[in-house]
């Protein structure tokens, strides 16, 4: 294992900030769903989290990070940015606008800060899973060493 673990920008900061993280690989498992990537880890989905990047009625990006087996309530989130609407950010738009690629979105080290909120049921756990940068990776921090690293809110933003 200790061979495939690659730094992705994701890692490069958090090591560079002298945070500690774990590291999670599990390209080689075939994982492919947020859901299927916490059975590989052995994790509950509502501990893994995934990165969606949004565009405001406004032309801002937003980022918002929910557990993998919930879906983004447009709704919720358009309002607590103080938007009239947002939209999924088209995945052809994704690697220009923050270096990663569909699958391997990390909140940390996007090519620019946007506005990031998270779902509040991160707050229930001493640590969460998210995006290490790259599909087959996942970092595993606890959300108070996260806001070192980047600012972000919680709030409700998932559909029931």
């Amino acid at each position: 294992m200790a061979g495939k673990i690659e730094k992705t920008n994701a890692m490069r900061k958090l090591a560079s900030m002298k945070i500690d993280f774990k590291e999670h690989y599990y390209a080689d498992t075939g994982a492919v769903s947020g859901v299927e990537v916490a059975q590989a880890l052995g994790e509950e989905p509502e501990r893994v989290f995934k990165t969606l990047v949004t565009t405001g009625k406004s032309g801002n990006h937003y980022v918002f990070m929910l557990p993998v087996d919930k879906e983004l309530n447009l709704k919720k989130a358009a309002s607590v940015v103080n938007e009239k609407s947002v939209e999924m950010l088209k995945s052809k738009d994704l690697l220009g606008l923050t270096g990663y690629i569909h699958g391997g979105c990390s909140p940390i080290g996007m090519k620019k800060f946007f506005r990031t909120v998270i779902h509040s049921t991160a707050q229930n756990y001493e640590t969460i899973f998210f995006s290490g940068g790259k599909i087959g990776f996942q970092i595993e921090l606890s959300t108070e060493d996260l806001a070192k690293v980047i600012t972000f809110e919680f709030a409700d933003i998932i559909t029931e």
